[in-house]
């Protein structure tokens, strides 16, 4: 039997996350939120910096969280934010999710989802700097 995505607990986790985003600079809350394929889900936020630099975006924020309670395998992620269009990973972020080979993504605002796979947003990251297989 395969396992199922959840993904409306997963956008809810991190829409209730969200709330606790840390950005007096910008005001854009961002909230993610990873289920481990042991079925625990772990949640971040962005946290703000006024050094721009050291700010943490919320996917990386949940990864960290994972792995800090001894995950390090998932099945997805979710990210919410407040916008016209649902927010997208940047680059660190979609290094960070190669990293852990997290498989599926979903992108969300109040009114729309957008699912894909890691390789949609990051080709070949595995096959690349990562140097594994794809």
């Amino acid at each position: 039997m395969s396992w199922a995505m959840d993904w409306n607990s997963l956008v809810e986790a991190a829409w209730k996350v969200r709330q606790n985003a840390y950005a007096p600079y910008s005001n854009f809350q961002v909230g993610a939120a990873v289920v481990a394929t042991d079925g625990r889900i772990f949640v971040g936020c962005n946290v703000e910096n006024l050094s721009y630099g050291l700010t943490t975006c919320a996917e990386r924020v949940a990864i960290g969280a994972a792995v800090a309670a001894g995950a390090r395998e998932f099945h997805g992620l979710a990210v919410v934010a407040d916008t016209a269009l649902p927010i997208s990973p940047c680059g660190a972020c979609r290094q960070v999710l190669a990293e852990f080979q997290v498989p599926r993504v979903m992108l969300a605002n109040w009114s729309e989802r957008l699912e894909f796979s890691l390789e949609e947003l990051l080709p070949r990251a595995t096959a690349g700097i990562l140097d594994r297989p794809g």
